[in-house]
């Protein structure tokens, strides 16, 4: 009586660059991301909620240290991610220059802060009105996408590795 134990499969991790359509999607369906900004010897990263829309990305943050350092370099990258577990996620990054919509100089910034308020209220009704459940988020700031990539992790079964025997060769005659 012979008996044959089972190993279980192995899983292994597997990573691809995502689209630039799963890019999108992905930029698409997420409400919080994460802004990387360096000024000097100094590098800082904060979430906050953004919308993502036609290559830009307008979200809205409070006055301080972040906006001063965006006044200095405005040079930023922006992470976004879906992880659902260690080897099973998505990320896409962006790179960019982040600019207020709040500056009335120019006559387009009026009309470009309106669409990027009703583009926040999808995701945090109120936004810009009365009803804003966080009133001192009140500048508003837009970046334009230069550079997009994306990564993802998934994890299959490893093939099952067959007996020796199986593994020969076969030849087919007709």
């Amino acid at each position: 009586m012979s008996h044959h134990t089972r190993t279980p499969a192995r899983a292994t991790p597997r990573f691809r660059t995502l689209t630039t359509t799963e890019c999108e999607s992905l930029l698409r369906r997420a409400k919080v991301g994460r802004i990387a900004y360096a000024f000097r010897d100094r590098v800082d990263i904060e979430p906050i909620h953004f919308v993502y829309r036609d290559g830009w990305v307008v979200w809205r943050t409070a006055p301080g240290a972040k906006l001063e350092t965006l006044e200095h370099n405005r040079w930023v990258a922006f992470e976004v991610d879906e992880v659902r577990g260690v080897f099973d996620w998505r990320s896409v990054v962006l790179h960019g220059s982040a600019y207020p919509l709040d500056e009335v100089a120019d006559a387009v910034l009026p009309r470009a802060r309106a669409e990027a308020l009703a583009l926040l209220r999808r995701i945090v009704p109120g936004t810009g009105t009365a009803a804003d459940p966080v009133p001192w988020r009140s500048r508003v700031y837009h970046m334009q996408v230069e550079r997009m990539s994306g990564r993802a992790s998934t994890t299959r079964p490893l093939a099952r590795e067959r007996p020796a025997a199986s593994r020969r060769r076969r030849v087919l005659v007709p």
